[in-house]
């Protein structure tokens, strides 16, 4: 775990507290080979976790039940010089190699896994995409005292990928948009900035609401949210942006958060040990009360089918799976099951429905092409 160095030089921003963060408790301690989480998404009915710098390269899904890791997945063509977030779009995850205590870095990027690639084996290979601050022009070496760290990446769109930096200077954050496709880019910073009043650790975007939530803590390690909503294209600081503290958290070194559904969603903290304070890595959860916005289909009932079109196996993403059934065009059934994973690869090459049921007894439809 890298040290953890407290400043008192950061300026408290505006606080709002409001009452739309509610039921924030512990779910259980963090297993010790998550003592140092830095990044977490909800994909396949489990949370998927990475370490910070200098641990493996490897991605750990978490069941949010017993508690415990069920599956580990190394990037093989990664080196986790820093891994400070992760985050994911309908059909890839991003892991973000961001972390930057030092600000002297010229080697900052962005891993892009294909999701049926991360679903279909334990040891994969990642995208890459190299990025650099058009703004930065001294990378001067200055341990915690450096306004060019980030540690938090969302997906906002097709378009857009959008990193928060975490200024150790006067918590001053600013956002870049970083294209979601390999290659190298220098990064602008977007107009609005936001006067954080700490170090913003983790972000998620929850498209069910538009919202974007950051997770953070102060010069005290007092933990806080930040949610930002009805801002302008990808300028996530235009908008309204509000404050929430986490007292009943006490001293926490809070690191990432990931929404679960239209309102609920967790965030991780890393153990440390700052005398004569130390605490555990542990999972929190805390619920909103955000309206669901009519446009967009609530999380819970979003599915990803990877890959599509499909040639032999198919993965089907949703939360509360329960079963399937795959008709022809002709709506003949020629599929039943209670699998996620799908082998097609004896059927006829050409369109076909799949009727997907929820554990609430509802179902969705959706098509998938066989090659």
């Amino acid at each position: 775990m890298k040290k953890l160095i407290i400043i008192s030089a950061l300026i408290l921003g505006s606080f709002n507290a409001i009452g739309q963060i509610t039921n924030v408790e512990e779910k259980f301690p963090l297993p010790e080979v998550l003592n140092e989480s830095s990044g977490t998404i909800f994909f396949n009915d489990k949370l998927i976790i990475h370490n910070d710098s200098g641990n493996e390269n490897k991605l750990y899904e978490l069941d949010t039940i017993s508690g415990l890791v069920s599956r580990t997945v190394t990037v093989a063509n990664a080196t986790n010089v820093d891994w400070e977030d992760i985050t994911q779009d309908s059909t890839s995850i991003y892991i973000g190699d961001i972390g930057n205590n030092n600000g002297n870095r010229t080697d900052l990027k962005i891993y892009k896994i294909i999701k049926s690639d991360y679903l279909s084996s334990t040891n994969i290979n990642a995208e890459v995409i190299n990025f650099s601050y058009s703004d930065q022009t001294d990378f001067t070496t200055s341990p915690n005292t450096t306004e060019w760290d980030a540690e938090a990446l969302i997906s906002l769109d097709a378009d857009n990928l959008i990193l928060f930096t975490k200024n150790w200077v006067n918590g001053t954050t600013k956002a870049y948009a970083i294209p979601p496709n390999a290659g190298t880019y220098s990064v602008d910073p977007l107009p609005t900035t936001l006067t954080s009043g700490g170090l913003i650790t983790g972000a998620t975007y929850n498209p069910s609401t538009k919202k974007v939530y950051l997770i953070g803590y102060t010069n005290i390690l007092q933990p806080f949210v930040w949610a930002s909503e009805n801002f302008t294209s990808n300028d996530i600081f235009s908008g309204t942006n509000t404050q929430t503290l986490l007292p009943s958290l006490g001293f926490e070194q809070a690191e990432s958060i990931s929404h679960i559904g239209a309102n609920k969603y967790f965030i991780t903290s890393e153990s440390f040990t700052i005398p004569p304070i130390s605490d555990y890595a542990k999972l929190v959860s805390f619920t909103t009360n955000d309206k669901i916005l009519s446009l967009i289909e609530p999380t819970i009932n979003t599915v990803g089918l990877y890959p599509n079109p499909v040639k032999n196996i198919f993965y089907i993403d949703v939360q509360q799976f329960a079963s399937v059934e795959m008709y022809d065009i002709k709506s003949k059934l020629v599929y039943r099951g209670n699998k996620q994973e799908i082998d097609v690869s004896k059927f006829n090459s050409g369109l076909y429905l799949l009727k997907i049921y929820l554990n609430d007894h509802t179902h969705i439809v959706k098509k998938i092409i066989k090659n």
